[in-house]
């Protein structure tokens, strides 16, 4: 249990890094990706991105 709370943490912790870089790039821009105000906060649900970002992922884990 402890494992896969230290892994969720460090996926989070790097996709919070990463967030500026990735959208240079277009994720989070998707037309699958949701954006709106709500409680005086932005709020984003990346759907798109979190599809194609775990393709991404499955082919590379694949190919190794």
């Amino acid at each position: 249990m402890i494992r896969w709370l230290s892994v969720v943490v460090l996926a989070l912790v790097l996709m919070s890094g990463l967030t500026q870089w990735l959208r240079r790039f277009g994720f989070g821009r998707l037309p699958g990706d949701f954006a709106f105000r709500a409680f005086g906060r932005e709020w984003q649900i990346p759907l798109a991105s979190t599809v194609l970002l775990s393709m991404i992922a499955a082919l590379v884990a694949k190919l190794i």
